[in-house]
C-alpha cells in the first residue's frame, strides 16, 4: 500500500493501519491488540496512547459487550460518540484528557456505574448526566461552577468527587442522594454548607480548603460520619481551638449549641412580655419584678 511508505520508517507498524487517523496513533501492534483484547474480555483498556480521537479501526471489532473502557491520559477534547454506542459499558474512565463538554448522547449509556471525569476542562455538567444509575462520580480538577439542579435524581450515587473546581454553592436537591456516603467538595469557593446534608447517611465528607465560616447545628445528626475534613476554612462557629480536636469535640460543641437555641425562644420572649407589661401605666401590686429576677441571668445573657 502506497500511503504506508511515509509511516514504515517508524517502526514497529501494523499492516493494518490504512485511515489516514494513523499518524494521530500510537504504534498499530499494541492499539490492535487492545481492541482484539476488548472484543474477547469486554474491557477495553486505551489509557496513555495520545489519542486525540476514538481509533477509527475500532470499526473492525465487535466491542458491543464491552462492560469496562479506559481511555484515560489521552488528549481527547470531547467524549467520543462511539463511547456512547457501547449500551453495556458500566465505568467508563475519562481521566486526564482535554474534555469540555458531555454530549447529552451520553443518555444512552443507562448501564453506567462509574464514571470518571476528573481533569479535565469542563465548565458544566449536562442535566442529562443525571438520568444514568450512576454509583461513582468524579468531576475534580475541572473548571464547575455550579453543579446541576437535577442531580437530585441520582438515587444510587454513593461516591460523589466535585473537588477543586470553582462551585459557590451546593444546589438544594443535593439532599436528595439518599445513598450517598462519600462527599468530597474540597478546595471550591464555597460560603455556607446545605443544611440539608445532616440528612444524608455520610461516611466521608471533606470540604477543607473554602470559606465555611459555620457548621450548621443540624450537623451533630451525622450519625455515620466517621471522616470529617474542613481544615483551611475561616470557621468561627465551631471555632479553631475546637475543631482542630476532631469530631468528637465539634459534635459536642455542636450539640451544646443546639440545647442553647431550644432554649432562645422562652428565655427571649418572657424578657419582651417584661418590658411591655412594665412600659403600661399601673396601679396597684404586680409580681413583674419577682418574673424579671426569676427570668433575669436568661435576660441577661442575651
Amino acid at each position: 500500500m502506497a500511503t504506508l511508505g511515509p509511516e514504515a520508517a517508524r517502526p514497529p507498524l501494523s499492516q493494518l493501519g490504512s485511515s489516514p487517523s494513523i499518524q494521530n496513533l500510537p504504534p498499530n501492534r499494541g492499539l490492535e491488540r487492545a481492541l482484539e483484547e476488548a472484543a474477547a474480555s469486554g474491557v477495553l483498556n486505551l489509557s496513555s496512547r495520545k489519542l486525540k480521537e476514538f481509533p477509527r479501526t475500532a470499526a473492525n471489532h465487535d466491542l458491543t459487550d464491552t462492560v469496562e473502557a479506559d481511555l484515560s491520559k489521552n488528549r481527547l477534547t470531547d467524549v467520543p460518540s462511539e463511547i456512547c454506542q457501547l449500551v453495556a459499558l458500566e465505568t467508563l474512565n475519562l481521566y486526564h484528557n482535554c474534555i469540555r463538554t458531555i454530549p447529552d448522547s451520553i443518555i444512552s449509556l443507562q448501564s453506567l456505574t462509574s464514571l470518571n471525569l476528573s481533569r479535565n476542562q469542563l465548565g458544566a455538567l449536562p442535566a442529562c448526566l443525571c438520568g444514568l444509575p450512576l454509583r461513582v462520580l468524579n468531576a475534580s480538577n475541572n473548571k464547575l461552577v455550579s453543579l446541576p439542579e437535577t442531580i437530585g435524581q441520582l438515587h444510587n450515587l454513593m461516591e460523589l468527587d466535585i473537588s477543586c473546581n470553582e462551585i459557590t454553592a451546593l444546589p438544594r436537591h443535593i439532599s436528595r442522594l439518599r445513598a450517598l456516603r462519600e462527599l468530597n467538595v474540597r478546595r471550591n469557593l464555597l460560603c455556607v454548607l446545605p443544611e440539608d446534608l445532616s440528612e444524608l447517611p455520610l461516611v466521608k465528607f471533606d470540604f477543607s480548603c473554602n470559606k465555611v465560616s459555620t457548621i450548621p447545628v443540624c450537623y451533630r445528626k451525622m450519625k455515620h460520619l466517621q471522616s470529617l475534613q474542613l481544615e483551611n476554612n475561616p470557621l468561627q462557629s465551631p471555632p479553631a481551638q475546637i475543631c482542630i480536636k476532631g469530631k468528637v469535640h465539634i459534635f459536642k460543641y455542636l450539640s451544646i449549641e443546639a440545647c442553647r437555641s431550644d432554649k432562645m425562644p422562652d428565655s427571649l420572649y418572657l424578657p419582651v412580655v417584661e418590658r411591655l407589661s412594665l412600659s403600661r401605666p399601673t396601679t396597684g401590686r404586680s409580681v413583674q419584678p419577682c418574673t424579671a429576677q426569676s427570668h433575669g441571668p436568661a435576660w441577661g445573657r442575651h
